[in-house]
């Protein structure tokens, strides 16, 4: 039977095709899939550069270009061009063997002659160079698969920007390794992470013949080549090409993801767009499909810590898994919901009274401190009952004042630890009266709930944005599932920490020793955006969740676009007026208005927006308003968490709304929490500007947010 490759490139032009041409390229390549394509006629080209590559016509004014093995019965689907256009193109490309991973690689021979040449002659003023011999020697470069075609080239480039204009004339998988070696990887972590991930998946190798050179190649290629077993496997991936993380995984997600076993927890981490949701979502394939027979429907946890993520990774699950009997094995549900639902079982059914409005909550502190004449605010109270009493589970006052307070910047000693204990008891007594719960009081008992009855409800628990969870919620996770092997399995960025919730995963029980994972490579966003993103952090340093800390050293993306784009206005209405222009830019040039988002930080900011789209004839809504459907996506920057389009506009990136006042303790008050919550609302911004794929726009009315300074003010990245 034939193996048939089909690469990520073609996918995407394929998904950029209109529908009538889309259909005659299933009608051409379904016979490929059928092993029936001994009758199609498929094109030699004179003066090319690699005689395995040939074209096949789709329509008249289309063609595919298709690698064809030498030996064996194997073809890779490379592209989809216009006529000219793919003649061009075969005409100037060759495939070639990695010689580290043995995967394959396509290069663009005369692009990498010119390159050459223009290197040459800058290399006569300019002497500084990216990889100097002496620091990276040919036998380790070697080592890592850059071959003696490209050595002589690589030695030539002066700077990364020189490099990253090689990307799209570098074999692909040389590339990689090039771009992490110039953003700070180590040679070692180099083979780790790239090569000997590619090396692993060897084992489909077993998909091709024997002899087969093209076909052991293009399985050793996972991340750009997915192999097609037939007709309704090529249809179902050509259906929805945009949801290519369900065909193409890096080896680098793949062997975190696919890993047969772990022997305990087991976590993945790394910057905003990844793919750390992706490595979840098949991490909970993996462990639905290998269950045994008799194991029960739900019992993998996929969480998160909101509804609305909860909802979006259900949808994921639905494309991902196409077998009932799997899909059934997962339940997806957020944490605080189904914490709710344990205790509300425990208690007989009744519906639990919740608070969870926070100024209602600080009112109630504020009044406790008046009555009991204490020398402390609202806010502080607060911060200290969920960031020390409820992080901690301390029960006691003799516990409180043996607790540590780390992170806490005020000190306190035994007389102030006593007075606080006593607004403490106040507070938690008005709610036991009133037989009311906070969330994290909930899911507190839900754990003692647990832990009393022995019961552990789910064999395996896959969490993800797990960096926004609070101890309360991880006590909960880790009495959910016994202690053993793929326990838990967390997904997450403290780089986009957004609820400042500190941890120890190792004092709460759940130990990734030695089974810890960084993913590096963006998938999503722009390397434009992805720097300009990053460089609103101005080097900050946030905790990994394991008493380390965490860096975005080596982080880069696979694509390029236009520079972000900031802008100030006068006015609110004028900053309006200009997003609305812009909008309308946006659909002009082709661009779904449901691949549009709007991020605020204020909903009403947004409820505005969507007033003036509206009078502009745009059809926008506001997240989590109960609308979907067409439309410009609108939301609240905490909303976005979790989310993508291909343009975004942040807007109202304004002095004193970002940061919010209210939501930054006041320095007097509490030195260190002021600046936890000034980080927080930094990465709130963050996580705001890297929703977006393709471009980022960024507005102010009046003077701009102090945290736009590295990227308004100074150098640009």
């Amino acid at each position: 039977m034939a193996t048939l490759g089909m690469h990520r490139d073609f996918l995407m032009e394929f998904a950029a095709l209109e529908k009538p041409v889309q259909k005659r390229v299933f009608e051409v390549f379904e016979k490929f899939a059928a092993a029936t394509h001994a009758g199609l006629h498929l094109e030699k080209l004179t003066h090319q550069k690699d005689p395995r590559l040939r074209t096949i016509r789709i329509t008249d004014f289309w063609r595919g270009i298709v690698l064809k093995a030498e030996s064996g019965d194997s073809y890779l689907l490379l592209k989809v061009l216009p006529h000219d256009k793919a003649n061009d193109w075969a005409a100037k490309h060759r495939a070639s063997v990695n010689e580290a991973t043995q995967g394959i690689e396509i290069r663009n021979d005369v692009a990498l002659e010119r390159a050459t040449a223009g290197l040459r002659a800058l290399a006569a003023d300019e002497p500084s160079r990216l990889f100097p011999a002496s620091e990276y020697p040919d036998k380790v470069l070697r080592s890592l698969g850059v071959d003696e075609e490209i050595l002589p080239i690589i030695r030539l480039v002066p700077d990364e920007a020189h490099l990253e204009a090689l990307h799209k004339v570098l074999p692909e998988q040389q590339y990689d390794v090039l771009l992490g070696l110039a953003t700070g990887m180590k040679p070692e972590e180099i083979d780790r992470e790239l090569v000997q991930a590619y090396a692993r998946t060897a084992v489909q190798s077993a998909r091709a013949s024997e002899g087969d050179e093209l076909g052991t190649a293009m399985a050793r290629s996972r991340g750009r080549i997915a192999l097609v077993s037939g007709a309704d496997e090529l249809l179902e991936i050509l259906q929805r090409p945009f949801d290519a993380w369900r065909v193409f995984l890096h080896p680098s997600q793949y062997r975190v993801a696919y890993q047969e076993s772990y022997a305990g927890s087991a976590r993945v981490t790394g910057g905003p767009g990844t793919g750390k949701t992706v490595v979840a979502l098949h991490r909970a394939y993996h462990l639905a499909r290998h269950l045994p027979s008799d194991a029960p429907d739900g019992c993998v946890l996929l969480t998160t810590y909101t509804k609305d993520l909860a909802a979006e990774l259900q949808r994921c699950v639905e494309l991902l898994i196409t077998e009932d009997a799997v899909r059934a094995k997962i339940r997806v549900v957020n944490v605080d919901a189904l914490a709710n639902e344990i205790v509300r079982a425990d208690r007989g059914g009744a519906p639990l009274k919740l608070v969870f409005d926070q100024k209602e909550i600080t009112a109630r502190w504020a009044r406790i401190a008046r009555r009991l004449n204490l020398d402390f605010t609202d806010v502080f109270l607060d911060q200290e009952w969920r960031h020390v009493v409820l992080a901690h589970a301390v029960a006691t006052p003799e516990e409180y004042l043996k607790v540590l307070r780390t992170g806490r910047g005020s000190g306190l000693g035994p007389l102030k630890r006593l007075q606080v204990w006593r607004a403490v008891s106040a507070f938690e007594e008005q709610l036991r009266q009133a037989g009311e719960w906070t969330f994290l009081q909930v899911c507190a008992e839900a754990a003692r709930v647990l832990d009393g009855s022995g019961e552990r409800p789910f064999r395996h628990v896959v969490v993800d944005e797990a960096q926004d969870l609070h101890p309360a919620q991880w006590r909960f996770l880790r009495a959910l599932v016994g202690s053993g092997a793929d326990d838990l399995f967390l997904a997450g960025d403290t780089h986009q920490r957004i609820y400042g919730n500190r941890v120890s995963l190792r004092s709460l029980g759940v130990e990734v020793v030695g089974r810890s994972y960084r993913l590096r490579v963006n998938y999503r966003t722009t390397q434009e955006i992805l720097a300009w993103s990053t460089a609103l952090l101005t080097g900050e340093k946030p905790d990994d969740m394991d008493e380390g800390k965490e860096t975005l050293a080596g982080y880069r993306s696979t694509m390029h676009g236009e520079r972000p784009e900031t802008t100030g206005h006068a006015t609110k209405p004028e900053e309006m007026a200009a997003l609305v222009a812009q909008v309308e830019k946006w659909t002009a040039s082709g661009v779904e208005a449901e691949h549009i988002g709007i991020a605020v930080r204020f909903i009403q900011f947004g409820r505005d927006i969507v007033q003036a789209l509206e009078r502009a004839g745009i059809s926008a809504f506001v997240l989590g308003a109960g609308r979907s459907g067409a439309g410009v996506r609108i939301g609240t920057m905490h909303r976005m968490k979790g989310l993508e389009f291909r343009c975004v506009a942040v807007a109202g990136v304004t002095d004193g709304t970002v940061p919010m006042k209210s939501a930054v303790t006041p320095v007097d008050v509490d030195a260190q929490q002021h600046q936890e919550d000034v980080n927080s609302e930094l990465s709130v911004l963050f996580v705001a500007c890297t929703r977006a794929r393709e471009a980022l726009r960024v507005s102010w009315h009046g003077t701009p947010s102090p945290f736009l300074a590295p990227v308004i003010s100074g150098p640009r990245p």
